[in-house]
């Protein structure tokens, strides 16, 4: 309908109401899609895929309070907003006007959720969580890890530690798949960066080895300040044919079976993640690995440390000799009557 049109309904709507002739109506147009409508706060507003306009104006009338949807609608159509409509959520704020209502529906942002992978947890953990997060489009819940991977198109042999952990924003509708594509792709991104970084003589064969050895490391320590030292013991152990002895792998191949202690038994169990009585790396990572452990996997310390043992506050105490770590493991033992986490 053209603004003639629209006016002449004004106009005669005009009459009716009082005589305001063609300029009062044109007039109390301007004057409609100028004024704030009456909102008091924030309010998040809803235009689902297929929308007409008139659909939008009544949308905006339950929502936000907009008088004259149907006088709305034609102005807008008239001016050619009815191409250029939008499907998604947006926040419609207090001061706006139907005209920047309207404009902030066809170009404003849409309503973002956030999701946070967490380091260091496993990526089943990681999906429970992802798939109660709030107007995200399930599609994988039944899907085994091969499944998913695949789906994903990953070059990476395991699920496991292929997502990178951070904080990833998605809009109402949008699928599970497509977040974890960002989260797979922001890994291989940020694992190639530090590879290219490098230090020499490394006892990797590939980047993956060294996103293993990163996943153990974010399992060892959380303290930043130990994560190169960490790193080093490790590095070390390998250059030397020493296995790593790391109880977190011993407890990710326990899986469910893991009630909170590691008892002899199990440091005995022939699982492919038991580093007491495996040689070499474990066959896939054990956690999501942030940046900073990844970058310790590829830059260790070159100290002389061969074994570490937890102190009890969060840190470790690291030793060159077995007698020192022995002290060290006798010196902890000394102020707590639990058995420590040893290397």
């Amino acid at each position: 309908m053209s603004l003639r049109k629209i006016l002449l309904r004004l106009f005669i709507a005009a009459l009716v109401l009082g005589g305001l002739g063609l300029a009062g109506a044109y007039g109390y147009l301007q004057y409609y899609l100028d004024k704030p409508l009456a909102l008091r706060a924030d309010q998040l507003v809803e235009v689902r895929p297929g929308s007409s306009l008139l659909q939008v104006a009544r949308r905006l009338e339950q929502e936000v309070g907009l008088t004259h949807p149907r006088l709305f609608s034609l102005w807008a159509s008239n001016e050619g907003f009815d191409r250029a409509i939008r499907a998604g959520e947006f926040i419609i704020s207090p001061g706006m006007s139907p005209r920047t209502a309207l404009q902030h529906l066809l170009t404003g942002p849409l309503v973002q959720y956030p999701f946070t992978f967490i380091e260091g947890t496993t990526v089943r953990s990681a999906l429970d969580a992802l798939w109660r997060s709030p107007k995200l489009r399930v599609t994988l819940s039944e899907s085994s890890d091969e499944e998913i991977l695949a789906a994903l198109g990953s070059a990476f042999p395991s699920l496991e530690g292929a997502l990178f952990p951070d904080t990833y924003f998605y809009t109402a509708g949008t699928t599970d798949l497509a977040l974890l594509r960002r989260a797979n792709a922001r890994l291989q991104e940020v694992l190639e960066q530090e590879w290219e970084t490098r230090s020499v003589s490394l006892p990797y064969a590939s980047p993956y080895e060294s996103l293993i050895l990163a996943s153990i490391i974010e399992k060892e320590t959380g303290l930043r300040s130990e994560r190169e030292q960490v790193a080093g013991v490790f590095v070390r152990r390998l250059q030397r044919g020493m296995r790593l002895q790391s109880d977190p792998t011993v407890i990710y191949g326990m899986g469910e079976d893991y009630t909170g202690n590691i008892r002899r038994v199990d440091l005995e169990a022939n699982t492919p993640y038991n580093t007491y009585r495996i040689n070499g790396l474990p066959p896939t990572p054990i956690a999501m690995t942030g940046r900073g452990a990844i970058h310790a996997s590829l830059h260790p310390n070159d100290a002389s440390y061969l074994y570490f043992v937890a102190t009890g506050d969060g840190g470790h105490q690291f030793s060159t000799t077995l007698d020192e770590h022995n002290a060290a493991v006798r010196q902890y033992l000394s102020r707590t009557a639990t058995q420590p986490s040893t290397n």
